[in-house]
């Protein structure tokens, strides 16, 4: 295999099912994930993973509007690929968890699916 010294970084800034109380530093409003995604991005990061949250509660949430405002938000901010993720809840359908990617068509999406 050739080597082309090339590395790409992703920051996965929540992570799918992380929740406030494991951590003092999880981000939970979409600015704070998008002050997180721009650190990331000035220490070294070229993607950003991203699930959203509900500001209030902390839960991760699929919302059309917060992805929105997170995407817009980072790229605003800096030249940051940005992954979208599907994987807000399994409790939610393929439709609902497929939404915000098909609306915002971001650069990258991970899609998950049940088993």
């Amino acid at each position: 295999m050739r080597k082309s010294g090339k590395v790409f970084v992703t920051a996965a800034i929540t992570g799918a099912v992380h929740v406030k109380s494991m951590s003092p530093y999880l981000p939970v409003t979409p600015q704070q994930i998008v002050d997180d995604a721009v650190r990331a991005y000035e220490a070294g990061a070229s993607t950003a993973h991203i699930h959203t949250r509900n500001p209030e509660t902390g839960e991760p949430d699929a919302s059309i509007e917060l992805m929105r405002e997170v995407i817009e938000g980072i790229h605003r901010r800096c030249d940051m690929i940005v992954c979208a993720t599907t994987g807000a809840s399994q409790m939610m359908s393929v439709e609902e968890r497929l939404a915000p990617v098909i609306a915002l068509q971001p650069e990258l999406a991970q899609i998950f699916r049940r088993p």
